[in-house]
């Protein structure tokens, strides 16, 4: 288990890395975090649906990815509830208070209920995740498991489902995994380790600095130093990267992205510029991660209007909570803004969320996100959407290619013929297409697949520079799990960890 010293330290990359490393010299790893707390989710094979980072995990180790890898998830709706994801089916609304003091009961949307699930005041969670581990642990050896946040958080101790208890019960070699970027390791390591009890402290065998700066040989007084105050060796000094890029579901993440402006585009001629609207409930940012890596293009996130006139194409991205934040873009001017940027000539695109507010109205009748009952959204697609309690989640194929559908609520052509954007392999339809300058889906991913982005960006053909390629995805993700996994080799003592995971070494 890859445990914190706190949030954002970086357990996933660490845990992807040693998916990749494991692969690579032979073993059958899969990834493992009992309890994820994450708007960025991804469909199974199954249509069951996960955190994003388990589903990036399980890639680099080189398998289809599975609930039993994320048995619940958890997705906020607000700043005190979240959807509760049990085994890749939604199962009710809880309040954070309520989630994390009591052992979660009745489901406070009304609708939800009506799933064939039982009542979650019947539902024992910690029984759920250690089942799913070990079911996951007959079939991969090693299991790469994950912890959440800081394992000092002393005063919910009784009601972690994912870190020290999950340890437990799985037996794991916990390695500790500290930030030095942010200042105060020594710290946060020695007081995480202290603040355990004897049993879990015993189940800590190693430290990772991670984030580091500079030149290693400056740390080696400082390695001993943490070595001889906690009683544990430091496996490793992992220095700070900029050059591989591996998907994150994380909303520090995301703040990171916002920072990137449309700064220099204009002196760009070759380069089409793409602006993210950036909701407050945004999800699924992981959409637009073949676009920032296109050279063809340069794409940022803003939610200033100005910027959005300048945009050559402006892409609405998934929220969970669509009305919300189609109250909030009316409010702020935003809706104005893509209204009229779509006038004077720039693409708009909607996918998940951004596709229902792109409509002539977004209603809920049925109060599934809130108190408002309906709003008139951008009025770009004649369409309405209505949301229910249902979720849909599954994996689709189309014309372009493929991707995954993860939304509540449905979209339907209003006083207007269909004009599907895509054209599924099971028959269905997706989308709604105006032209080539306006157009929603409902699919996940769909960016990902390079005949769609040739799509998108066949309206500027003659502003992108005529050596600029078609960008591949699937192999630049597979070189990135490569360079990240050599990028750890190099700086972790994996002889000594293969060690602490022998059993009697």
């Amino acid at each position: 288990m890859l445990a914190g010293t706190g949030s954002d330290v970086g357990k996933s990359i660490l845990a992807t890395a040693l998916c990749r490393i494991f692969l690579q010299d032979g073993y059958h790893p899969a990834p493992f975090k009992a309890q994820n707390m994450a708007l960025n989710s991804y469909a199974t094979p199954e249509g069951l649906e996960i955190g994003r980072a388990q589903a990036v995990q399980a890639e680099a180790a080189g398998i289809s990815c599975h609930t039993d890898m994320n048995p619940l998830l958890l997705k906020p709706q607000s700043d005190h509830t979240s959807q509760v994801v049990l085994n890749g089916i939604p199962i009710g609304n809880r309040d954070a208070y309520d989630f994390w003091r009591t052992s979660p009961s009745t489901p406070t949307s009304p609708t939800l209920p009506t799933l064939p699930i039982p009542p979650t005041q019947s539902i024992d969670f910690r029984q759920e995740v250690c089942a799913a581990f070990d079911r996951l642990s007959q079939q991969y050896n090693p299991i790469v498991m994950e912890g959440a946040g800081s394992i000092s958080e002393i005063n919910l101790r009784d009601h972690d489902l994912v870190n020290m208890p999950m340890a437990r019960h799985a037996n794991a070699d916990v390695i500790l995994v500290g930030d030095i970027d942010r200042g105060g390791v020594f710290a946060s390591v020695y007081g995480s380790i202290a603040l355990q009890t004897p049993e879990d402290r015993k189940l800590i065998k190693g430290i990772i600095i991670n984030k580091f700066r500079g030149d290693l040989r400056l740390f080696e007084d400082g390695r001993k130093m943490l070595e001889e105050l906690c009683g544990i060796p430091v496996l490793g000094v992992v220095p700070y990267y900029k050059d591989i890029h591996i998907e994150e579901e994380d909303s520090v993440a995301l703040g990171r992205k916002a920072g990137i402006q449309l700064s220099t585009v204009n002196c760009q001629l070759s380069t089409v510029s793409v602006a993210v609207v950036l909701l407050h409930h945004l999800s699924n940012f992981t959409d637009f991660n073949v676009l920032e890596r296109d050279p063809r293009v340069h794409l940022f996130y803003t939610n200033n209007t100005d910027d959005l006139l300048k945009s050559d194409i402006i892409l609405i991205p998934g929220s969970k909570s669509t009305l919300s934040d189609l109250y909030e873009l009316r409010r702020n001017g935003v809706a104005q803004a893509i209204i009229r940027a779509h006038r004077q000539g720039a693409t708009v695109m909607g996918i998940c969320g951004g596709y229902q507010m792109m409509g002539m109205e977004v209603c809920d009748p049925q109060h599934v996100e809130g108190d408002i009952d309906r709003l008139p959204g951008l009025g770009l697609l004649p369409t309405t959407t209505t949301m229910s309690g249902e979720k849909v989640t599954r994996q689709v194929t189309c014309e372009y290619g493929s991707g995954y559908e993860i939304h509540m609520g449905e979209t339907r052509p209003l006083h207007a013929a269909p004009s599907p954007l895509l054209h599924l392999d099971d028959g269905t339809e997706d989308g709604y297409f105006v032209d080539d300058h306006c157009m929603g889906t409902y699919v996940h991913g769909i960016l990902d697949n390079p005949p769609f982005i040739e799509k998108l960006l066949a309206p500027f053909k003659d502003k992108l520079a005529q050596t600029a390629q078609t960008f591949d995805y699937k192999a630049f993700k597979e070189e990135q799990y490569d360079k990240l996994a050599a990028h750890v080799r190099q700086h972790l003592d994996m002889q000594r960890l293969y060690q602490l995971l022998t059993p009697n070494s």
